[in-house]
């Protein structure tokens, strides 16, 4: 059984899923990083300062002894039931763009895969004079 597992481990698809999940985890991150705090800036500043992450909707009450701030962070925190619509659609811009440079990535690869399955280019035909200079050559050569 373990010589089974270390030869589906060793082979090249397991370890290349092991490699892409770790990079798609990395690129995450990156993505996360400029929906959070590149593009939503920006969508803010266009709507007068504005901070998408932080607008909910309460859907219950705040406990009467609730001494902390009405951030969006802290209520969630102390288990205020609201509808955080705000961080909804960071996230949801966040995976837009990650499945856009996925997709973008996946073309470019199937292009490469379609022109390596096409091989090389065949030769053009040769002009016909060249081709009779070569049967009277290979004639010669019988000849001589």
């Amino acid at each position: 059984m373990l010589r089974e597992f270390r030869d589906f481990i060793a082979r090249g698809n397991v370890l290349d899923l092991a490699v892409a999940v770790i990079i798609g985890a990395a690129f995450a991150k990156i993505t996360s990083s400029l929906t959070e705090d590149v593009i939503m800036p920006l969508v803010g500043r266009i709507f007068g300062g504005l901070d998408f992450s932080s607008k909910f909707i309460l859907l219950g009450s705040i406990p009467a002894d609730y001494p902390g701030p009405m951030t969006y962070e802290a209520l969630k925190a102390a288990g205020v039931p609201m509808l955080g619509w705000g961080q909804f659609l960071t996230v949801t811009i966040d995976f837009l763009i990650l499945a856009f440079i996925i997709f973008l990535l996946v073309r470019a690869a199937n292009r490469i895969i379609a022109k390596r399955e096409e091989g090389p280019a065949e030769p053009a035909a040769e002009p016909a004079d060249l081709a009779l200079l070569r049967e009277i050559r290979d004639e010669l050569r019988k000849k001589g």
